[in-house]
């Protein structure tokens, strides 16, 4: 098994975390952790600064429905180059976080200039503690890939650093319930978030026209019935942590006080055969099936719905995958053309490029909020139905804009230097501004191991220090001494001498003599008797010790393994759940 790590923390212990998230959504996520009990919330760029215990970090990692990870900040200071920070990470105490046996990984976001290269930063405090390690009891810890004891998150702005512990591991967004994806599907997050801003709590229909592999269904469902989308994990990166407090892990996970029943119904439809049945695997695995219904139908042919109720889709763009059987352009005309003649009293949220097709749907939005989707930048529409004119619309007391909803960009003020010297002093219990000449000493001394960092290694021979070839001594082959060809005397095979293979001689196997495996006999392993390895002995690479045997082994890459989130899993089973009041969340005895 994986060694455990060495990270302390009393359980009403109040510390600083940070959760991050998509642009557009910060404040979404802020009120949903001032819900849980979170204190000294602030909200930041795609981020929400915010203080509490052990629970707190728990119910943010299980709770929290537009959060992309939740990181605890360990170390904050300042360097001006990868020297300084292969310095300082150096000096950090790591045997508090890890120990020799343990094996960590590294995800680093930078937005410097004086650091361009994101994975020459993971790069440089990979060493930093490996070589921290190496100093102190001559052993170090192990880059793993996936699944590390520990993972750690390095985020630099300019000259500022900050090292935090990740306590989610893989991304909140993977919930754990999808089975299957179609082609370019929404983020789980983003999802939530989009619901979240229309206002929508489950009290009316949902309807998604274009559901995809129903990712908006999914998450639709669990607010109606505000189930915490975090029990379909298979497990959180704090859960290795030496502090992990399995009682109250298993308190919170369980609690299913705050759920409640759903009296209404959610609704979604595609064109494609193909994506209804992922989607209504997906919804299956969620287990939520009960409220969710999807069919195989297109946009224009949603004519009998309810009196109200709000619509959310996601619609092609255009981009990455292009609508069946028309252009984007016809598409997005037909969806305002649906939405004016059949949805006649609903609230409808689309999602689109900021630049894209949006306009082709015709209709005046009440609301736009500026969103990411994908690296895309995207605009999020609000259509409020009405029948008839605007302007009568307006005479009966009908309200289009609710400019009170809107959320605006926050503004985030930068701290000052001396601010942030003073808040780097409360991690590790002092400042970390170090000696300038200190690292220096230690290269001229050999303490730092050379390393190779390939063509991503920015200045290897770019400073001014004076390098091996730039001294006047006459190299090895400046003289005019006479070499080994300067001889004209001729070459080993200019000669026409017949070589071994020159002759017309049968060759080994021309002839018909029989060879060793040519008669009848029974092979060595054609009897029936046990191998050495027909045994249920557990073998050297089965178990999970940590180390470089659990790697994945690269030539090319000599580096350390990078993060990658990428790859999608098929959710294993949920876990074991105690006294719930649902039944759709009990497993299927077929």
């Amino acid at each position: 098994m994986n060694s455990q790590s060495t990270v302390t923390l009393e359980n009403s212990e109040k510390f600083q975390m940070v959760a991050k998230t998509f642009q557009g959504l910060e404040e979404v996520l802020r009120d949903e952790l001032i819900q849980l009990g979170a204190e000294n919330v602030e909200v930041g760029n795609r981020m929400v600064q915010f203080e509490g215990d052990l629970a707190v970090m728990y119910k943010a990692n299980i709770c929290c429905r537009t959060a992309l990870r939740i990181l605890k900040p360990i170390v904050k200071f300042s360097a001006s180059n990868p020297d300084e920070l292969y310095d300082a990470v150096r000096e950090i105490e790591w045997e508090k976080y890890m120990t020799p046996d343990s094996t960590f990984s590294i995800d680093s976001t930078v937005s410097s200039a004086e650091f361009t290269h994101s994975k020459f930063v993971t790069y440089r405090v990979k060493d930093g503690i490996v070589d921290h390690f190496n100093d102190i009891c001559g052993r170090r810890p192990s880059i793993r890939l996936q699944g590390a004891d520990i993972q750690l998150n390095v985020h630099i702005s300019e000259n500022r650093v900050t090292i935090s512990l990740d306590s989610s591991g893989e991304p909140l967004s993977k919930r754990g319930y999808k089975v299957e994806n179609t082609e370019a599907p929404i983020n789980e997050v983003l999802a939530a978030g989009i619901i979240m801003l229309s206002g929508w709590k489950g009290d009316c229909d949902f309807v998604d026209p274009m559901c995809g592999s129903g990712t908006f269904l999914t998450e639709a469902a669990l607010i109606a019935a505000n189930i915490n989308p975090g029990i379909y994990r298979e497990k959180f990166a704090f859960e290795t942590w030496e502090n992990f407090d399995a009682e109250l892990f298993e308190e919170i996970y369980n609690d299913d006080s705050a759920e409640r029943e759903f009296a209404y119904k959610i609704y979604g439809g595609d064109i494609d055969p193909e994506a209804v049945k992922i989607a209504r695997k997906n919804v299956k695995s969620a287990k939520v099936e009960n409220m969710v219904e999807v069919k195989c139908q297109s946009i224009e042919d949603w004519t009998d719905n309810a009196p109200e109720g709000v619509l959310v889709t996601n619609p092609p763009y255009g981009q990455r995958i292009n609508p069946t059987n028309m252009t984007a352009q016809a598409l997005y005309k037909t969806i305002g053309t649906c939405l004016k003649k059949n949805f006649e009293g609903w609230n409808a949220w689309i999602i689109g490029l900021e630049d894209g097709f949006m306009k082709d749907i015709g209709l005046k939005p009440s609301m736009k909020y500026p969103l990411l989707n994908g690296g895309l930048e995207c605009t999020l529409n609000e259509y409020v139905m009405f029948s008839g004119a605007y302007n009568d619309f307006r005479a009966d007391g009908g309200v289009v804009k609710h400019s009170a909803n809107k959320t605006d960009t926050p503004k985030v003020r930068r701290m000052s230097d001396k601010e942030w010297e003073d808040d780097a002093k409360h991690y590790d219990g002092k400042s970390r501004k170090k000696d300038a000449n200190k690292g220096d000493r230690q290269r001229r001394n050999g303490n730092e191991k050379q390393r190779i960092y390939g063509n991503e290694a920015p200045g290897r021979y770019n400073e001014d220090k004076p390098h091996r070839f730039d001294d006047d001594k006459p190299r090895r082959f400046n003289d005019d001494k006479p070499r080994r060809f300067d001889n004209d005397k001729p070459r080993r095979f200019n000669d026409d001498k017949p070589r071994r293979f020159d002759n017309d001689k049968p060759r080994r196997f021309n002839d018909d003599k029989p060879r060793r495996f040519d008669n009848d006999k029974p092979r060595r392993f054609n009897d029936d008797k046990p191998r050495r390895f027909d045994n249920d002995k557990p073998r050297r690479f089965n178990n999970e010790k940590p180390g470089n045997y659990n790697e994945p082994r690269s030539i090319s890459n000599k580096g350390p393994k990078l993060t990658n989130y990428t790859e999608t899993k098929a959710p294993g089973k949920m876990r074991s759940r105690k006294n719930f009041k649902n039944s759709f969340y009990q497993d299927d005895d077929e």
